[in-house]
């Protein structure tokens, strides 16, 4: 897999790829751009020149210093509304010198490596703003579409339409109509006539048609070449606040659409060779490709993610297709005018029709509605169609960072009644001052003298919340109740008594509840821990071991070693009352029941507790094994009762399939040697009379397991193998029996 520091292939390894697969790619690009260029600015009421300058600007500068290889720029859809408005405030000369301003700004932002904080706006915003762009373009082209002249605002569209209804020109009605319905269609098309790119196809039609059909139809306005209609911008006449404005939000909206456009280039990136997106250099791309492009009369510039998408299924491998993208629009533009001229208004006002409904796409709307965000997705659309393109986007960005707010300051308190143990008020959430009129609210449901938990779950608890809580717990006291305090969270109280208020890390909860005790001379472990267990999960643990009270249902036998280290619940992520544990030194099981208390677990286990399986565990680093493969001596009991591991030794001595296993994975000797004595103990199991009988008779499954302490991580062990676990749980019948 390629990186973002890998060295760039050689000129030589990159011309064959050029010819084979860029040049072909770039051409299709350019058969997408061209009409859409083209469709852009007159829907901007720009020159029909400023959207192929456009085109060929991004393609050749923004290809040459952007970030990205594959991603294709120019004149994009989401900046028509701003332009049109900026048009008609400033007009075309000036808008020209407002793109410069975007463009500088786009390379500050790249220099200030501030680029991937673009992406924290909120999605549903983002898809908001387009579909509301969507919207207007569709509603201003409505007009075009009928022979008539889009207006400036979407509220004039709807009120003109009556009028333009009237006044309906069928030449141009028709030819829109039949653009958008060869749009429509071409996805029903065979596969190999969908290879050329609908768009053309729609406007080579309808202006063919112009010349066969006794039609009237309106023509584009192209005077001279694209060399002849070069512009260069002018400052604008006072309203600098404006114009610092509508900079601003070009250079927002365009660093957006390129931003989210190299995400979703990255994601095909398996399809390809290329390198990631390196965004900050791509935003000083594009903001070089606006500076020019406003330099000599173009239109804004952005990564258009249509485009994109297109050079990389159409077989692209590096930038060059982009560049021989707008190097084709260049040459088509100077030398093929003729051609542009004939292209209909309503053509383009067609296919701008069906680009600003594919704007606005129902996943995300279903999207928006599954994750509660529907209200700021209508009202930032609502915003953009009736107001300015800026303002929706504030608004939209407002309304989801105070849903933001009050989804992670929301608070749950409860306090109820609990049969024979009085009241119990839980306080589960961000506690803030917030919260406060919810929790008196509540409180005042406890009865005076009443025997009270507080039931702490809170990640945040601030000086309004602690002085709420110790003033009732002090005056609820003074009325003969008692308050027995259980704090489940990551903030305490005591921590907010005295320091600033701090979100507390979720991780310290499960540090503190499985790290190891830390040996003092002050205080006994075992007491402390005690007292950490009252305080902070006897209560969780009370209605669990309510259930269990009458007696015990485990649902496997687990047989494991003495060793400290291992914790059979933490690493089965098991409950009390699921596993019914033996431990002993080395997990042996010694054969012809040599061990009372063994063959007493066994029997209860199987016999009265009827449990469904039977797992042997053993560990890494085990000093048992240690002790058998060094042969070590002590003269105790111990030597008797390692006695029983003895076939574990011989068997491991002659080639066990379970060590050369163990072996091929990397684990030391005394590992292997653990892992043969884990299955040696299955096989032991499998021929003991009361063990076979639950196989036979009611499906008991073996099982084995090896904790490697070192990486936390459990590895199954079967009579002959071992292998990992995944980390999806598996159907019991799947589980390896002997």
């Amino acid at each position: 897999m390629s990186t973002d520091t890998e060295r760039p292939p050689r000129m030589s390894s990159r011309f064959p790829d050029l010819i084979r697969h860029d040049l072909p790619a770039s051409l299709v690009v350019f058969l997408v751009s061209l009409p859409l260029s083209i469709g852009i600015a007159v829907a901007a009421g720009a020159p029909v020149a400023a959207g192929l300058i456009a085109a060929v600007v991004g393609g050749t500068i923004a290809g040459l210093f952007g970030g990205s290889t594959l991603q294709v720029s120019g004149p994009t859809a989401s900046l028509t509304v701003v332009v049109a408005e900026a048009i008609n405030q400033f007009g075309w000369a000036a808008t020209c010198f407002i793109t410069m301003l975007a463009g500088g700004l786009q390379i500050l932002f790249g220099l200030s490596r501030i680029a991937r904080g673009a992406l924290a706006i909120a999605p549903v915003v983002v898809h908001a703003m387009l579909a509301g762009i969507g919207v207007v373009i569709a509603l201003q082209q409505v007009h075009v579409l009928m022979g008539g002249k889009s207006l400036s605002s979407s509220w004039d569209s709807i009120t003109g339409l009556p009028h333009q209804l009237a006044s309906v020109h069928l030449g141009d009605l028709f030819i829109g109509l039949l653009v958008i319905a060869i749009l429509v269609g071409w996805r029903r098309m065979p596969a190999a006539v969908r290879r050329i790119p609908a768009p053309l196809v729609a406007v080579v039609v309808a202006t063919g048609l112009t010349y066969v059909l006794p039609v009237t139809v309106e023509h584009i306005t192209l005077n001279g070449t694209l060399l002849d209609e070069l512009r260069f911008p002018q400052l604008p006449h006072g309203g600098w606040a404006t114009v610092a404005l509508m900079a601003v939000t070009i250079a927002l909206i365009a660093s957006v659409e390129t931003l989210l456009s190299a995400v979703a280039v990255d994601r095909m990136r398996r399809e390809n060779a290329t390198r990631r997106t390196d965004l900050d250099r791509e935003l000083i791309g594009q903001g070089a490709a606006n500076m020019v492009s406003g330099l000599i009369g173009g239109l804004p510039v952005a990564a258009v993610i249509v485009r994109s998408i297109t050079n990389v299924k159409a077989g692209a491998r590096t930038r060059a297709s982009t560049m021989l993208h707008g190097l084709w629009i260049l040459l088509f533009s100077v030398a093929l005018v003729e051609v542009v001229r004939q292209i209909p208004k309503a053509a383009l006002a067609g296919l701008l029709i069906v680009v600003g409904i594919q704007l606005i796409k129902l996943a995300h709307i279903r999207r928006a509605q599954r994750s509660g965000d529907l209200f700021v997705y209508a009202a930032t659309v609502f915003v953009v169609v009736f107001w300015n393109l800026l303002l929706g986007m504030l608004v939209g960005l407002a309304l989801a960072f105070a849903l933001l707010l009050w989804r992670v300051v929301r608070v749950s308190v409860t306090a109820e009644p609990v049969a024979g143990r009085g009241w119990r008020v839980s306080v589960d959430g961000s506690f803030t001052f917030l919260a406060l009129p919810k929790l008196t609210a509540e409180l005042a449901k406890v009865p005076p003298g009443a025997d009270v938990t507080l039931e702490l779950t809170v990640d945040f608890l601030d000086h309004a919340a602690y002085d709420a809580i110790q003033e009732w717990v002090h005056q609820h006291r003074e009325d003969g109740g008692t308050v027995e305090f259980v704090e489940m969270g990551a903030a305490r109280m005591a921590d907010a008594a005295d320091g600033r208020p701090v979100r507390g890390p979720s991780r310290h909860m499960l540090n503190e509840a499985l790290s190891p005790w830390r040996r003092t001379a002050h205080t006994d472990p075992v007491v402390a821990g005690v007292a950490a267990y009252h305080r902070g999960h006897k209560h969780v643990m009370r209605p669990h071991m309510d259930v269990l009270r009458h007696g015990q249902e485990p649902d496997s036998l687990f047989v494991t070693c003495a060793d400290s280290r291992i914790v059979p619940n933490i690493i089965t992520s098991s409950g009390p009352g699921d596993l019914f544990t033996v431990r002993n030194i080395g997990n042996l099981i010694p054969a012809g029941r040599k061990d009372s208390s063994m063959e007493a677990a066994l029997i209860y286990a199987l016999d009265k507790l009827d449990v469904r399986s039977v797992v042997v565990c053993g560990h890494s680093g085990c000093g048992a094994m240690e002790a058998l493969h060094s042969e070590l001596v002590t003269g105790s009991d111990l030597d008797h009762w390692l006695a029983h591991a003895r076939p574990s030794l011989d068997r491991f001595r002659h080639g066990h399939p379970v060590a050369e296993a163990a072996a091929a994975a990397g684990f030391a000797t005394i590992d292997q040697l653990g892992m043969v004595n884990v299955a040696v103990q299955l096989e032991t199991l499998s021929a003991h009379p009361v063990v076979r009988r639950g196989v036979e008779e009611r499906g008991v499954v073996l099982s084995g397991l090896f904790f490697d302490i070192a990486t936390a991580r459990v590895v199954e062990v079967t009579v002959d193998a071992i292998a990992e676990i995944d980390d999806i749980a598996r159907p019991i019948e799947a589980l390896p029996a002997c």
